[in-house]
């Protein structure tokens, strides 16, 4: 069962996503893309990750910047889960 993490398990998970920053119950990563259509890509892939995973970030696209937010929302704050997910997006970052 997935359980919510603790400030300092959570200061020790952005460790190992150091693009992204925490927001109240969030983590939060903005990324600026080479064009409007590699952005929409990325969202894409992202997308199938997030579907398979059956956890859903917020994207907020604004042309060729994304923004990504992650938090377990049914148990209000984050778990494992959202870190694992930031990773996979992280590797989609890396790799367009």
């Amino acid at each position: 069962m997935t359980q919510l993490l603790s400030d300092s398990a959570v200061d020790q998970a952005l460790g190992t996503v150091p693009e992204w920053r925490r927001e109240g119950d969030n983590i939060v990563r903005t990324v600026e893309l080479p064009s409007f259509p590699a952005a929409i890509e990325a969202v894409d892939r992202v997308a199938e990750l997030a579907e398979a995973a059956d956890h859903h970030p917020d994207i907020d696209i604004r042309w060729r910047t994304l923004t990504f937010r992650l938090s377990t929302h049914y148990l209000g704050g984050l778990t494992d889960r959202d870190f694992a997910l930031a990773r996979q997006i992280d590797e989609v970052l890396t790799t367009r």
